[in-house]
């Protein structure tokens, strides 16, 4: 995963990162080049022309860092309650069959927890917490080759 959390930067690593944009703009009072500057800092040139563009028209407080990007919509404490609404199964929440779907997760928090997001947001959030779908380890034994296949020939390039 790209992130460590899978939800943005660590506060620490915000906080390295604006360093190296404090240091850029130091050296663009002193007149650095671009090159220079982005091959000193080990950054692309067009990071150092924004972070320029920037320097020019707020300063140096223009080069601060803004936060993370965006707060998760459920806390650590809504989502262990999340947690325990799904243990009790689809089923108690009133579905017919015992398949958690996204958007099934959707509608169980804007019951639970009168917030709306996504599909994207519930995927993003599972996945933070350690969540992930799920496949079966085996196909059904009732499972009807020529079916699928015929289905897979016939009617998916219509569906399609």
């Amino acid at each position: 995963m790209r992130y460590a959390q899978g939800g943005g930067l660590t506060a620490e690593r915000r906080r390295l990162r604006e360093q190296i944009r404090h240091e850029a703009g130091e050296r663009f009072a002193h007149g650095e080049k671009t090159a220079v500057i982005a091959k000193d800092l080990r950054v692309s040139e067009r990071s150092v022309e924004r972070w320029r563009r920037a320097w020019r028209e707020g300063g140096m407080d223009a080069l601060a860092s803004t936060g993370p990007p965006k707060l998760p919509k459920l806390s650590d404490g809504q989502f262990v309650e999340l947690e325990r609404e799904l243990a009790l199964g689809p089923a108690e929440h009133g579905w017919e069959d015992q398949r958690w779907t996204l958007a099934r997760i959707r509608d169980l928090i804007a019951w639970k927890f009168q917030i709306d997001c996504s599909m994207a947001a519930v995927w993003r959030l599972l996945r933070r917490h350690g969540w992930s779908w799920q496949r079966p380890a085996r196909r059904a034994v009732e499972r009807d080759e020529g079916a699928v296949s015929l289905w897979k020939k016939d009617v998916w390039p219509q569906v399609e």
